[in-house]
């Protein structure tokens, strides 16, 4: 893949490391972004000296006005440009909604929704303008559903599913792909940062995060829209999209088995 440039958000661990990984050895040059100066040091360095690309660490918190602006401006560097963006930053609060405090849900909506949009409103000009372009937009299957009770989550996800389908109708005839990423139960770094019990979710709804990378990049470049890694998971929404409200509300349950 000559010369072509991604940037990925939260790309020292989970499925921001995995896209890092994957396209480090197909020949992309990176922009890291997490908030870790160090351990994106680190990262870059690995990455660019086993492949031979060039790997540049951003360190930016996208839940501040300056994380989101520092990233806003590399994607509009037109003398370098990003082909790809990774929106993959997001985070879960490990609080039911009624105990949770404004500050908490406020730093939700600004890393899993505003920083989202705006980062895809930074790099979508230059992308039309090139005539090319692709933005990934990690959500999930939580989206589909309210089945984490008392959580936000799944409605930020919602909102990057949605956002993802409407954008993509509107610059895909301008060579430009914006694909949802709707990923289950990863194993990665996620759940237990937010302090999340998951010893009750069986082994078979896990899913590995190559295997979640390589079926997302597939996905893209067959212009899928919205992405759902594995038959599992893609049944379950194709199901659940279907059942009764009623029977949604018996069975839901959020990721601590209450």
């Amino acid at each position: 893949m000559p010369d072509q440039t991604a940037l990925i958000t939260g790309a020292t661990s989970g499925l921001g490391a995995g896209f890092a990984r994957h396209l480090a050895a197909e020949g992309y040059d990176l922009v890291l972004v997490a908030r870790n100066h160090e351990r994106l040091a680190e990262t870059a360095a690995e990455l660019a000296d086993r492949h031979g690309i060039t790997a540049t660490p951003l360190a930016a918190d996208l839940s501040t006005d300056e994380g989101c602006s520092a990233v806003e401006e590399r994607l509009r560097d037109e003398s370098h440009p990003v082909d790809l963006l990774i929106n993959n930053a997001g985070f879960s609060l490990n609080t039911p909604f009624v105990r949770s405090t404004l500050e908490g849900e406020r730093r939700l909506l600004r890393v899993n929704v505003e920083a989202v949009m705006r980062l895809t409103l930074a790099a979508l000009p230059g992308m039309v303008h090139r005539g090319r372009g692709d933005v990934i937009n990690v959500s999930s299957v939580a989206g589909f559903f309210a089945a984490m009770p008392g959580s936000t989550y799944p409605a930020t996800k919602a909102w990057v599913t949605n956002f993802s389908q409407s954008i993509a109708l509107s610059v895909r005839r301008k060579g430009v792909r914006v694909m949802a990423l709707c990923p289950g139960y990863v194993r990665t770094e996620f759940h237990s940062r937010a302090g999340i019990d998951m010893s009750r979710i069986p082994n078979w709804l896990w899913l590995d995060v190559d295997t979640v990378v390589r079926e997302g990049l597939e996905d893209l470049r067959r212009g899928v829209v919205v992405s759902v890694p594995s038959w599992r998971y893609r049944f379950v929404v194709a199901l659940g999209r279907f059942a009764p409200l009623r029977l949604q509300e018996r069975v839901a349950r959020d990721t601590r088995g209450r």
